[in-house]
């Protein structure tokens, strides 16, 4: 039996739903990374898809990141720019897809999570939204999700971030920086919200909304190539005895 799971489906508008979902905090390992970078991949390439909504289940947390579990089992550099790789596979998989992808984010995000946030065209979040990019707090940095992150709220607010590892930001401070076009009071009003724009997305010209997405995107042809160099960097660094010691001290903190 499978720990989480990654589903699509779409409706009669042409809205397709990708959901995801893992046991702890929605957490992302490395097989449902490489499950939902394959569904965003296919989706995009599906012609009677006109627009992508992005969710997770549950109501709390949208996305913890990477899964401890894994990062404590990365026993070579290889294991480790495969597991980090995975991050680069779904930001440049939500890059490349010709549809806009709308983030619904119901929770909290870490980590990866803010990336995948961050990699999104257009994230309609609900209050208690709070983020945080904790990975020098474990011994590494936010080197793969960096450059989307980055270009969402700007290289200060991505620096604050990146630095104050154990810092929660809220849900506004998010949308003031750019990170979330909309905030909402109540996760009704946010699933409202996302119904509307993905509705009228997918009643918009197809052709037009690819030709924004190239402009939007433009300056991020060179993804494929420094994601993964960005990876490299992670792994390297996970198998540091510095990394390993603040990963087991987070995991015992966590329990």
């Amino acid at each position: 039996m499978s720990l989480g799971y990654v589903t699509s489906h779409i409706d009669h508008n042409g809205v397709n739903t990708i959901e995801f979902f893992h046991p702890q905090s929605n957490s992302l390992p490395g097989k449902l990374l490489e499950d939902l970078a394959q569904t965003i991949h296919g989706a995009g390439n599906d012609d009677d898809t006109k627009v992508i909504v992005l969710r997770s289940a549950g109501e709390k947390v949208f996305c913890a990141g990477a899964s401890f579990d894994e990062l404590v089992a990365i026993k070579t550099h290889e294991e480790g720019l495969e597991f980090f790789s995975g991050f680069a596979h779904v930001i440049n998989a939500m890059r490349k897809c010709p549809q806009f992808i709308i983030a619904r984010i119901q929770g909290k995000c870490v980590g990866g999570g803010v990336g995948i946030a961050a990699a999104a065209d257009y994230a309609i979040a609900a209050e208690g939204a709070d983020i945080k990019l904790s990975e020098l707090a474990v011994g590494i940095g936010p080197f793969v999700v960096g450059p989307a992150v980055e270009r969402k709220v700007g290289l200060a607010a991505f620096n604050n971030l990146a630095i104050d590892a154990t810092m929660w930001r809220n849900a506004e401070w998010a949308k003031r920086k750019g990170l979330y076009s909309e905030l909402h009071a109540s996760i009704d009003d946010m699933d409202e919200s996302v119904q509307r724009l993905s509705y009228t997305l997918a009643h918009s010209n197809p052709l037009a909304m690819e030709e924004m997405k190239k402009m939007f995107w433009k300056g991020t042809e060179n993804w494929d190539q420094l994601l993964l160099q960005r990876a490299a960097i992670s792994g390297r660094l996970v198998l540091g005895a510095f990394t390993r010691m603040a990963i087991e001290k987070f995991k015992a903190k966590t329990k």
